[in-house]
């Protein structure tokens, strides 16, 4: 099982976090279906990462045992807001964090015979990687890794040197609580859940149902398992039970709608879908086995719905 955040990691993430990515790196390359999920969705970032790690000297399938991946604000320092302007909204970064048995010491001769020089930040050795991203090693078991200035500012709030942490984050530590031992599972702040929601919709998205619920969005998370067939389980925490049940109506309709105009491959995996309200929880449940889900993956209905 992917299991809890680690305490680095939970210490490394800033606070101002919109989504986390957890994925059980050994679980998933022991499941054909969920390689083929990963081939189908990887991130560029994921893909960047893994080919990275194989030019320091790291096999991923044998050493890393999960890799999690954290989409956050990043305050630029080098923005100068004239007077009279309107500060422009922080852009979001990515932040990786490998943990596995990486056998530090052994990794930074590696280094060292390949010439690979780190950079000194306070008590850290930084080292270039593969396009444009750079690592650090914050023990054996724990690897950060992305851009040099985004990484060092994760640094700094690992260091308590300058902003927090996720562990001050409680709307997206109690999201987490809920999902934390599948495969894959995720948690997503207010923005995040906003975004998600609309590329499901798709075209419902624009009715004003959802325009009148949306900014009562509070979270969400969801989680992926292979253990017999695929099972997705995401909820959306509203505001109130009126929310929870608007939202459940409004993406029944989604599903109806996409539906009226799927194909019999992806008609067959909307069946597997089911939609419910739960107090303030939106649940929303898919569930296919194995042939069915890798039908699925070559569909648009799927494109559309992996943004």
């Amino acid at each position: 099982m992917a299991g809890p955040l680690s305490s680095v990691a939970r210490s490394v993430i800033p606070k101002d976090v919109q989504q986390i990515i957890v994925v059980d790196y050994r679980g998933l390359n022991n499941s054909p279906t969920a390689v083929a999920l990963k081939n189908k969705v990887m991130p560029q970032p994921l893909v960047d990462f893994e080919k990275a790690l194989k030019g320091v000297g790291v096999v991923p399938d044998r050493d890393v045992d999960q890799l999690v991946f954290a989409m956050f604000r990043f305050k630029d320092k080098t923005v100068v807001v004239k007077e009279g302007k309107d500060a422009p909204q922080d852009p979001l970064r990515l932040i990786g964090i490998a943990q596995g048995q990486f056998a530090g010491q052994k990794l930074s001769a590696r280094l060292v015979k390949e010439k690979i020089k780190g950079k000194k930040y306070r008590t850290y050795a930084i080292y270039p990687m593969a396009n444009g991203l750079s690592m650090v090693l914050i023990d054996d078991f724990n690897m950060v890794f992305g851009f040099e200035d985004v990484l060092k500012s994760a640094l700094d709030v690992y260091d308590g040197v300058e902003g927090r942490s996720l562990n001050t984050n409680t709307a997206m530590t109690d999201q987490i609580a809920g999902v934390d031992s599948d495969t894959i599972w995720s948690v997503l702040d207010t923005i995040g859940t906003q975004t998600m929601l609309r590329s499901a919709l798709g075209d419902a998205a624009g009715l004003a149902d959802y325009e009148s619920v949306k900014n009562r969005l509070q979270g969400s998370r969801y989680g992926m398992t292979f253990n017999n067939g695929v099972e997705l389980d995401l909820r959306v925490t509203t505001s109130d039970v009126m929310s929870a049940g608007a939202l459940a109506s409004l993406l029944k309709i989604g599903v109806s709608y996409r539906k009226s105009k799927a194909s019999e491959t992806e008609k067959s995996a909307l069946e597997g879908v089911t939609v419910s309200s739960d107090s303030r929880d939106l649940k929303v449940i898919f569930k296919a086995n194995d042939a069915k889900f890798k039908d699925l993956l070559g569909t648009d209905l799927f494109a559309a719905v992996s943004k």
